[in-house]
């Protein structure tokens, strides 16, 4: 079988614009990974950090309730957020839920579920056998005001409604949140 010149050139053409699309696409890896790790900006420069104010929201829990940041002015306040398909928030639900229970009297608790529907809330609420009213954040208009990036995440603010400790992440038995609490009494 002859190759005609047209096939060869062809051949030839396909496979130069091949090596030019693979070397586009290392270039463009290239540029988002040095995007990615380059400093132009400070590491956590969006995140909110102790000692800022804690923005305010206005939202709707599980029973029907609206609930207000500002009214807890004065109030310890404690804001997990959470979903039902994180595992580490599922994890660290009985310990937070057992710490909020412990400080009452003291601090508010207001649990935000992210992302999640009524029913999958409920449906949740009622597997794990938990009956205290959840702060609905279905839209995350809420986890995007405080720049919540990953979940579980739980803040501490004290009764002027300034941050004093931010967990981004799994809360263990290691983590002093019991003390916080006190703290910010």
């Amino acid at each position: 079988m002859k190759v005609s010149v047209l096939q060869k050139k062809m051949f030839n053409s396909r496979r130069v614009l091949t090596i030019l699309i693979g070397v586009a696409a290392l270039l463009t890896g290239a540029w988002a990974i040095y995007q990615n790790v380059s400093p132009s900006e400070p590491q956590g420069s969006n995140a909110i950090e102790a000692g800022a104010e804690a923005p305010e929201f206005t939202a709707v829990n599980s029973a029907g309730e609206e609930v207000r940041l500002s009214d807890y002015r004065g109030k310890a306040v404690m804001i997990n957020f959470w979903a039902s398909w994180c595992t580490p928030c599922v994890r660290e639900m009985p310990l937070v839920h057992q710490i909020a229970e412990a400080h009452q009297d003291d601090v508010v608790t207001l649990f935000v579920n992210v992302g999640e529907s009524k029913g999958t809330i409920r449906e949740f609420m009622d597997k794990q056998q938990f009956d205290f009213p959840v702060i609905i954040d279905v839209t995350g208009k809420i986890s995007s005001l405080y720049r919540i990036t990953g979940l579980p995440a739980t803040m501490v603010m004290d009764r002027e409604g300034e941050f004093r400790h931010i967990l981004l992440g799994e809360l263990t038995e290691d983590i002093p949140l019991q003390q916080w609490l006190e703290e910010s009494i």
